[in-house]
């Protein structure tokens, strides 16, 4: 059986592998925390199971809005129009900014023992 510490630990450490999954290393972080996943999805401790499946969840969201969503303002666009890159550069730096600030509030309320829900795309209960 895990205890409160530890799996207060092991869903802060969910929440940095997504916090580093959309910043620094996008996919090598993604993979860690699959890996994570898959030996903590059923696990018996709420918490646990809400931080690492939200983390999860999450990070493929931020994989659809950051690249298919870019990838499709490039091609309603076009490479040649000035426009588009001004709506690019605006629609990328505050998502970015948002999906940063999210995975920070989340890996905080993993580190205080709180389960959290990411608005829209989070569950309240897994």
């Amino acid at each position: 059986m895990m205890d409160d510490d530890q799996a207060k630990s092991l869903a802060g450490r969910a929440q940095l592998y997504n916090l580093l999954n959309i910043t620094f290393l996008p996919v090598l972080a993604f993979v860690l925390l699959v890996l994570l996943a898959r030996a903590h999805w059923h696990s018996p401790s709420s918490l646990l199971r809400n931080h690492v499946r939200s983390a999860v969840f999450a990070s493929l969201w931020a994989g659809v809005l950051l690249g298919a969503v870019t990838l499709l303002i490039l091609a309603m666009g076009g490479l040649t129009n000035p426009a588009t890159w001004v709506v690019l550069l605006l629609y990328f730096i505050s998502c970015h900014s948002a999906l940063i600030l999210l995975a920070l509030f989340a890996m905080s309320r993993a580190l205080a023992g709180r389960e959290f829900a990411y608005p829209l795309i989070g569950a309240r209960k897994w």
